[in-house]
Order: structure tokens, then sequence, then C-alpha cells
């Protein structure tokens, strides 16, 4: 597949110039002022370790068989630069989305996430397991830090979120009502357990589990829509939704927009920040572009974060 050309603002963030940054700083300010908002919130973003952060921008720059195509990392930048551009985009709480992809990593990302949430005052806390014997204690201790949002990576992880190993976790986590990011579509490629099944099947075991569907669980949209619509738990997230990137593989079904504005009260903004290869900017108006009402991108982009975290 031909690489997209990248998004106006992209090359900007990147640091190629003072005029670019400030450029699509007042592009992301507008979007704001046009749906009244002070500020947005957004639940899909990513902060690691530096030296997992390079590992993962060099599989994206590889382009993995997890990722399946070129995939250039517009914001490219060092820990604390990337905090400064969240913040000049106007984005009061955002998350470190960590994730294991094997056995033993959980517990050291997670102290991780935890120091990073202590001097990051906008950082949402963000914590992660993996399906191996210790997870029960890892989110326990977790949480026991103060976690108030778990991620976890089924593609990634390559595991099954019914592995028995796991039944504690999701049961521990249903019952303190934390919300875990969940990539659990089979985009950008399948994984053994991705698609709504798995995950169809997790939540009849724990109806009360709040789960957030990340990328509106691309590319099986309407899978998991349905499953949005029979669990009032469930919330999707948008990253990379409706973007020409995301578009160009993975195309959102227009008729299917009236069911995703109904369910507006429950879909969350997202990112993956700054692993997008467009502008942030871009990502803002991507569902905007699609259609949907500015009241639902006010909700989706602020109030529905601020209601579901108290902030």
């Amino acid at each position: 597949m031909v690489p997209e050309t990248p998004q106006p603002g992209a090359g900007a963030a990147r640091g190629d110039g003072e005029e670019g940054p400030a450029a699509e700083r007042a592009e992301v300010a507008a979007f704001r002022r046009d749906l009244g908002l002070d500020a947005l919130i957004d639940v899909h973003t990513h902060f690691m370790p530096e030296r997992v952060m390079a590992k993962v921008w060099a599989y994206f720059d590889a382009a993995g068989p997890l990722v399946g195509r070129p995939w250039p990392i517009a914001y490219r930048q060092q820990e604390r630069q990337r905090i400064d551009t969240l913040r000049g985009f106007g984005v009061r709480a955002f998350t470190s989305m960590v994730y294991p992809h094997k056995p033993g990593m959980a517990r050291w990302l997670n102290d991780w996430a935890a120091d990073f949430a202590a001097r990051t005052p906008e950082c949402l806390h963000t914590a992660t397991f993996f399906a191996e014997p210790t997870a029960f204690q890892d989110v326990r201790h977790a949480l026991e830090q103060g976690a108030r949002v778990f991620k976890c990576h089924v593609q990634v992880g390559g595991f099954d979120p019914g592995d028995p190993v796991l039944r504690q976790v999701w049961g521990l986590l249903a019952e303190a009502g934390v919300p875990v990011v969940t990539h659990c579509g089979s985009g950008p490629v399948p994984g053994a357990f991705t698609g709504p099944g798995p995950v169809g099947a997790l939540l009849a075991r724990h109806p009360r589990l709040r789960l957030v569907v990340a990328h509106l669980g691309m590319p099986e949209y309407e899978d998991f829509l349905t499953l949005a619509e029979r669990h009032d738990r469930v919330m999707l997230d948008t990253t990379m939704a409706f973007t020409g990137f995301a578009e160009s593989a993975a195309p959102f079904p227009r008729a299917a927009l009236p069911r995703l504005e109904a369910l507006g009260d429950r879909v969350l903004l997202g990112t993956d920040f700054p692993n997008i290869p467009y502008g942030y900017a871009d990502a803002l108006r991507a569902p905007e572009r699609a259609g949907l009402s500015r009241e639902w991108l006010r909700a989706v982009c602020h109030d529905n974060a601020a209601r579901l975290f108290d902030l």
C-alpha cells in the first residue's frame, strides 16, 4: 500500500521551525473555539520509558507485521517536548498508555507509569497487565498506587482476554469501576484473539466491566457498536478513526454513523499521540468531516471523559 502523504502540521510537529508548531496550535485552538471548549481530554496517548518508546518507534519505522505499512511518526520528540506539545494544544488530561508484549513487563511498566503520573499533573495515572500468573497481583498493586485507567493490548500481547489467568483481574477491575482501554479490534492487521468474539464472551462473564474499545473497534466497527448498544458500561474511543490514513485501509461505514451519533455519551477522544502519521489537528477534524454533530464532538472531546474521570 502506498503511504499517505503527511497531513498539514505533521512535519511542523517534529520541530521543523517555529512557524509550523505555532500554526498547528492555532488550528487546534480554532477547533476548540468552534466547539466552545476551553480544553480537550485525550484518553489514548502513549508515554513510555524512553528505551521502550524507542523500540516502539523502530517497530513502526520497519512497518512490522502488526503495522503492515509505512507509518511515519509525526511527533518524534523527547518526552518533555511531547508533554509541552499536548499542553500547547490545550489538552487538560491525557494518558500514558503502556502495554507489555511478553510476561514480566507489566509490573515495571506500571511502576514507571506511576512515577510519570506523579510528575505530570495532566496525566491520568495509567497501568497495564499481561496474561500471566502475576496479573492479579500486578493489577491490585497498580490500583493501590492510584491507577485510574488501564490499557489492555490484546493484539500486541497475543493473549485471549478470556484466559483463565485473567478472570480475577477482570472481576477486580469491574468491581473497582476503572476503565480499561482495550485494543481488541483487528486493525491494522488481525491478531489471534482480536475481533468482537473474545470481547463479547468476556462481557458476558463480566457485564459490569467498564471497557473502552480503542479505535472504535476498527475494522469491525459495526460489531463493536452492537456490543456497546448491548452493554451500557461499554465505551469506545476515536483513535485514528475517520482520518485519511485509516479510511484508506478500513473505512467507517457511513450507514453506521447514526448509531455512533446515538452513542455520543459513551465515546471518548483518543488520538494515539505521538505515534500518528499525521497532525493532531487532523485527528480532531476527522470525525467532523465525517458528518458527526457539533454536540457529539463537544461531548467526545471533553465532557464524556470529564464525567468518567470526575475532572
